[in-house]
């Protein structure tokens, strides 16, 4: 008498396999997250000393020393499309002339705060100083030079 052996795995078997690709993915996903709100923040650093080159080549080739807005700016073509609109990895910047003493401030803010897929734990500002300062992006105070901490100190 033949008899047939079956082959495959066993739903005891299956459900061990699902566990343990559930613990991997629970331990793997937050870290991910964290990862893109870091790259989101890095990214938004970068843009805030692009516009700082920008305001400077505004002042010095285009305004005869003033500065300007995010709409002025990508009409001279001096910032990308992306940048254009204001929002970019996650952040809305802002670019605003002003009189003395800065000359004009530029802030970058996360578009969302406080939730497991925000997109970033930090508000930027720069100023005609060229430094970028931070601030925790849950604080609604305005964001300004003197609000913020240098980055690198």
């Amino acid at each position: 008498m033949n008899t047939k052996r079956q082959k495959g795995f066993s739903l005891i078997e299956l459900l061990i396999v699902v566990a343990i690709i559930g613990i991997i993915a629970a331990i793997a996903i937050p870290n991910l997250l964290a990862s893109k709100r870091a790259a989101n923040e890095g990214s938004a650093v970068a843009t805030m000393r692009t516009l700082t080159s920008c305001e400077a080549t505004y002042s010095s080739a285009i305004g005869g020393g003033n500065y300007a807005d995010m709409p002025t700016l990508a009409a001279q073509g001096l910032v990308d499309n992306p940048l254009s609109t204001g929002l970019k990895s996650g952040y809305s910047f802002v670019a605003t002339p002003s009189v003395a003493p800065f000359n004009y401030l530029t802030t970058a803010t996360p578009q969302s705060v406080g939730t497991v897929t925000s997109t970033g734990t930090r508000k930027f500002a720069s100023d005609a100083t060229g430094v970028i300062y931070y601030a925790v992006a849950s604080d609604t105070s305005a964001m300004s030079a003197a609000t913020g901490t240098a980055i690198g100190n």
